[in-house]
């Protein structure tokens, strides 16, 4: 019975500790801010002197209240800068000084040799004698076959026959356990101009093949972020089948011009601007991002837009001159992630 009291004791000796270690942390941060007996406002003190560092509070209350009143005084010295800069710019009219861009990682991109300038000849002539001129000399229509790997599953056959309503003269064919370099030259003969391969692993698609046919380029993605229509908020009906416009953002290097260029070629290349329907292939630090809307003007200055899906993400994983081929194919361009993601801030597309 000895034990048990002194245990008891023991307890309760620790919660008087915790209890008067609180009220002495609401009496040094100032919590203790209500009328005293005589009814005088004590004056308040200094919450944090200069020097105080929390992680030296061996207490873990005392720690977290103390931390808590850190970040509330670190908020309100932030709020009250942000309005003593506000009037001061209100008081001094167009003579303010220009607000300060914010650092991020897109506008601190290391400079890429590669870059595209428009207004060069070199570019221009690759361009005007590349595997897609035909196409943007208006001498060729597109013509899309859209597979998928062998044994699909419900949500990757769903993917390709919504890419077909997306993209205009488009097939889905299952793929019945015919190799690639076995469909490619079929492809050929019945005046297909592009192929695409949706593979899929754990029934979730995971990877796009695109091949331009007959002479390539291939290019290879890794997929992910897949968003079915059903899967979207919010969601507009389904899509017309109207030609739909294409948006191609910041493609800025010779890489990403080959890379914008054979999506542009997926599309015809004379959009039906009365389906007001919009799909957009946009580069922010070499994730693409696909997006299919459809818009309409409320006025001369609001858009109202509506998704209609399907959504994804692809990431380049390499470029192959000519048509795929993975065991003698000749690449142009491969992802190596230890030699090429040593820098945030160093972008190939």
């Amino acid at each position: 019975m000895a034990k048990a009291g002194e245990k008891s004791s023991s307890s309760w000796k620790k919660t008087l500790k915790r209890k008067a270690a609180v009220e002495e942390i609401q009496e040094a941060a100032g919590a203790g801010d209500g009328a005293t007996e005589s009814g005088v406002q004590p004056p308040k003190a200094a919450a944090f002197p200069p020097g105080f560092s929390i992680s030296e509070i061996k207490n873990k209350q005392r720690r977290h209240l103390m931390f808590t009143r850190w970040k509330q005084q670190q908020r309100k010295e932030k709020l009250a800068a942000k309005k003593k800069l506000k009037k001061e710019r209100e008081a001094l009219g167009d003579k303010a000084p220009p607000k300060p861009v914010p650092k991020t990682i897109d506008n601190q991109r290391v400079y890429d040799e590669t870059t595209v300038d428009p207004n060069d000849e070199e570019v221009a002539y690759d361009e005007s004698t590349d595997e897609f001129a035909s196409y943007f000399n208006k001498q060729t229509s597109p013509k899309i076959l859209i597979t998928t790997s062998d044994r699909p599953h419900g949500r990757t056959v769903r993917l390709c026959e919504q890419l077909s309503t997306v993209i205009p003269n488009s097939h889905v064919y299952y793929r019945r356990g015919l190799a690639l370099k076995k469909i490619i030259p079929q492809c050929i003969a019945r005046e297909f101009t592009d192929l695409i391969v949706i593979n899929e692993d754990r029934k979730t698609p995971n990877g796009l093949i695109l091949s331009h046919l007959p002479n390539g380029p291939t290019a290879h993605f890794k997929m992910s972020s897949v968003r079915l229509r059903k899967e979207i908020k919010r969601r507009g009906k389904d899509p017309t089948e109207h030609i739909p416009e294409i948006i191609l953002n910041n493609f800025t290097t010779r890489l990403g011009h080959s890379i914008g260029r054979m999506f542009a070629s997926l599309f015809p290349h004379n959009p039906q601007f009365i389906g007001r329907q919009v799909a957009t292939f946009h580069n922010q630090r070499d994730y693409i991002f696909f997006r299919f809307h459809r818009y309409i003007f409320r006025s001369e200055k609001k858009v109202g837009i509506q998704e209609l899906g399907p959504r994804f993400t692809l990431k380049l994983r390499s470029l192959q001159k000519g048509t795929f081929d993975s065991k003698y194919g000749e690449y142009e361009w491969v992802h190596k992630p230890r030699e090429m993601d040593t820098s945030r801030r160093k972008f190939h597309l």
